[in-house]
């Protein structure tokens, strides 16, 4: 891999010395609302460096840790499933390596591309989703590889107990009796987090971390194709990374930023703070 002409801010270290590993999946041909979060990884890497790289919040600055930024790969808009191969394909070489995968999107089902890879290299493997929809639909609109069906095809690779969901405040009727019955899930808030964190890091597996952006609520983060009102604010949403970043991640992502549907350009900037703190979280 070749290093990317613009990089995510202070995220240009070469590929040999990096701890974690960045690449953008700029997809979102199975949007059910509004699109336009192919590019909300370019966006991202733009206005980064409208923020600084030390975080206050932390007292941790990446000048201070290596990471390389591959950026977006170029994906077919026509087909899912070879969208789905490349991103595959690109986890599986960063983790190959012996580095963490970061996965910046696109729309949330770039995350199954990425959990197929992680999955075959850590077969005990954990899911920890934040979101604001549950995303256990079997199918949408005769479609199984939906935004809408994420959760319920990496489900498919998990099985039952290995997939914990926070924030969840969307779905239809289907979707909250099988989690109900298949996964753990905590609706509106991060309500049990840190007891789940606790258990996941004593047991000491692997754990695959996503983000849907759209977790946060809307009046902070409007830039996302399908918002929801009441969600989380931006140091709740920071406070959960923090307790994530305690268990065994592997690999991780962020997803769902539309940047055009927020022209004052604040989803952006939150988004970058949002990477930017967990990227140091992570990097121990």
């Amino acid at each position: 891999m070749k290093p990317n002409v613009e990089t995510f801010i202070a995220c240009d270290a070469p590929f040999e010395e990096a701890k974690i590993v960045l690449f953008g999946a700029p997809f979102d041909s199975t949007t059910s609302f509004r699109p336009g979060a192919r590019f909300g990884s370019a966006a991202m890497r733009h206005e980064s460096f409208g923020i600084e790289t030390w975080s206050p919040y932390q007292q941790k600055d990446l000048t201070d840790y290596a990471v390389f930024d591959s950026g977006d790969l170029e994906l077919c808009f026509g087909s899912a499933e070879m969208a789905l191969a490349d991103i595959q394909a690109r986890a599986e070489e960063i983790l190959e390596a012996g580095k963490l995968s970061l996965l910046l999107g696109g729309e949330h089902l770039v995350t199954l591309g990425s959990v197929r890879a992680v999955a075959k290299k850590y077969p005990e493997l954990h899911i920890v989703h934040f979101d604001a929809h549950a995303d256990l639909r079997d199918d949408y609109l005769g479609a199984k590889l939906s935004h809408a069906c994420v959760i319920r095809r990496c489900h498919d690779i998990l099985g039952d107990g290995r997939i914990h969901q926070f924030c969840i405040r969307s779905g239809d009727r289907s979707e909250f009796e099988f989690a109900n019955a298949h996964t753990e899930l905590h609706p509106f808030s991060f309500d049990g987090l840190r007891e789940c964190c606790e258990k996941l890091a004593a047991a000491k597996v692997p754990v695959y971390f996503t983000i849907d952006l759209d977790c946060l609520d809307p009046s902070c983060f409007p830039g996302t194709g399908t918002p929801e009102a009441g969600g989380v604010t931006f140091p709740q949403l920071l406070e959960a990374i923090l307790t994530v970043a305690k268990t065994n991640v592997v690999a991780a992502d962020v997803n769902e930023l539309a940047p055009m549907l927020d022209p004052s350009g604040v989803s952006t900037a939150t988004a970058c703070k949002v990477l930017r703190e967990l990227l140091l979280a992570l990097l121990k």
